[in-house]
């Protein structure tokens, strides 16, 4: 039996996880790509590799540097770089939500050299529209804040 193809336009994602020899450290993998992770020290874990929660706020950092370039390319605004950093808290006596953890608060500071303010302030419009990692963030963190900051270009 043959695959099913999905529609056109679905992304699909995939990654993979198992525990390795070491108590709370998980080997992953995604395609070819292969990563350590580890829980936090809180824990009991070892805590030197990336734990999930960096890594999710590393996604949604990836994801706002990529998407930004997209669609700075498609709407012809220079950009010659972007920084975005990413920070989040999870406090555990001020869940947002009672089924389930969540970042209580999350900040995202976006650095754009190269547009006007107002080419940088609709291009992180449009990345808070198109990231999907972003979204999951905005619809389930109790608090998400997003600024963007801008540089005059360089000309390299």
């Amino acid at each position: 039996m043959k695959p099913v193809e999905p529609p056109a336009g679905v992304r699909t994602y995939e990654a993979q996880a198992e525990t390795t020899s070491v108590f709370g450290r998980v080997s992953c993998a995604v395609r070819q790509h292969r990563l350590l992770v580890d829980g936090p020290v809180q824990n009991g874990c070892p805590g030197e590799a990336p734990t999930p929660g960096e890594l999710f706020l590393t996604a949604a950092a990836a994801c706002g540097a990529e998407v930004l370039q997209v669609l700075a390319r498609d709407a012809q605004v220079p950009l010659e770089h972007v920084t975005v950093t990413v920070r989040g808290s999870i406090d555990r006596e001020r869940q947002p939500r009672t089924d389930v953890t969540v970042f209580t608060s999350v900040e995202l500071t976006l650095r754009l050299r190269g547009p006007d303010p107002h080419q940088a302030a609709e291009l992180v419009a449009g990345f808070q529209r198109h990231c999907p990692v972003y979204g999951s963030l905005a619809v389930a963190s109790g608090h998400v804040e997003v600024r963007h900051e801008t540089e005059p270009a360089t000309g390299r």
